[in-house]
């Protein structure tokens, strides 16, 4: 059994100490956060993460908090010319072998929150500012902002996008301002007209930037994100409240369904996305990093979630599989770092896809559309994504 220290209580850090305790570790989280709960809006979760909150015992759960939805599809920004993208309900079922669900980050964080309690009531400690750590022969040594030291056998570096654990491994980084921008809003249902309260998911690609909406919580609202190619605003924060009018503003001359459910929105926040090139190593010594502190994505693919679920299952099998600590991380390292690369950069390829030239036209976005989504193409582009299986692949 490892003593193991977990920085950060996000979705990463959950699922990790929840595959950990289930394998008998020691494990403890610090979360800077005095709040246990997660902002945010939606999580879109395809089959690579659903069968591991499965496996790990939560379908129940989260069968009571999802949306389940029919498919996906593509639209024109301005006409509303409509393409399938994919099917899913019964469908991802039958082709990968779990299920594709929609949900509500927070409700979705509480369900990964109780599990933990419920396995080890202790496990999680708030108000708890992780600074950095030190190296102690054979252990971690895990420095609070109080000036407190924990002692431990691993450290998970778990914090999120600004990871202060990331920073004393690898350095700062460089993150770079990718000349977008992005609103989100949630919408009830209720206040959209009936032919808006499909469940369905929907990209609607265009001039200058792009729609995704879909539904969440058994289909009680619905996931508004916006965005949109501009330079003036560069707050990488999820929670900078605008203004509708300057949302619409944004979306002028696009359908009007879009006009429609900005409207509908209570608070539209704003935030700005910023790129990052993947890390080429996510471990040193008895220090590793998970989730977004170890790969953060832009959101084009959908799988910032689904590699934080498979970063912590992976974590945990490779622990249990090799005696030597040291030895697991480097197994991790080797199972995660190419396949997180290759989301990054397909993330960004899906950026420039989204807002491709030949959009501003209805006669030129036709075609592309048709050239771009064709059946091999989508299945060229997320087949490989959700046929993984963290709980198979080889460590």
């Amino acid at each position: 059994m490892l003593r193991i220290l977990i920085a950060g209580a996000g979705i990463g850090g959950l699922t990790a100490a929840l595959a950990l305790l289930r394998d008998g570790h020691e494990v403890q989280l610090f979360e800077q956060a005095t709040e246990l709960r997660e902002v945010g809006a939606g999580v879109q979760l395809s089959a690579n993460g659903t069968r591991i909150l499965i496996a790990l015992g939560l379908g129940p759960a989260m069968q009571r908090i999802v949306c389940e939805p029919a498919g996906k599809e593509i639209r024109l920004w301005n006409t509303g010319q409509t393409w399938k993208l994919f099917d899913l309900g019964e469908t991802s079922v039958a082709r990968y072998g779990a299920p594709y669900w929609m949900v509500h980050r927070g409700d979705f964080h509480a369900v990964l929150r109780d599990a933990v309690l419920l396995a080890a009531p202790d496990a999680i400690r708030t108000g708890a500012a992780v600074t950095g750590f030190d190296k102690t022969g054979i252990g971690m040594s895990m420095r609070l902002a109080t000036g407190e030291r924990i002692e431990g056998d691993v450290l998970i570096g778990a914090d999120g996008v600004h990871s202060a654990i990331r920073q004393q491994m690898f350095g700062a980084g460089r993150a770079q301002f990718t000349g977008l921008m992005a609103w989100r809003g949630l919408i009830a249902m209720p206040r959209l007209p009936a032919h808006m309260q499909r469940l369905v998911g929907t990209n609607w690609n265009g001039l200058g930037g792009h729609v995704v909406t879909y539904p969440l919580r058994r289909g009680e609202i619905l996931n508004f994100v916006g965005v949109r190619e501009r330079d003036d605003w560069q707050v990488e924060s999820w929670t900078e409240a605008g203004t509708t009018g300057e949302c619409a503003s944004d979306f002028a001359g696009w359908h009007p369904d879009i006009q429609t459910m900005i409207h509908a929105i209570e608070t539209p926040f704003k935030w700005a996305l910023l790129g990052r090139e993947p890390l080429e190593s996510f471990a040193d010594g008895r220090a590793v990093l998970l989730g977004d502190a170890a790969h953060p994505t832009l959101p084009f693919l959908a799988q910032g979630a689904n590699m934080a679920l498979e970063d912590g299952v992976v974590l945990a099998r490779c622990l249990l599989a090799h005696a030597d600590v040291e030895l697991a991380l480097r197994a991790y390292e080797a199972a995660r770092v190419a396949r997180t690369a290759a989301i990054v950069r397909g993330s960004n390829d899906n950026a420039k896809r989204f807002h491709n030239p030949a959009l501003t036209q209805a006669d030129t976005a036709a075609a592309y559309i048709d050239r771009e989504w064709t059946p091999e193409k989508v299945r060229d582009r997320y087949d490989w994504l959700y046929d993984y299986d963290a709980l198979t692949v080889a460590v």
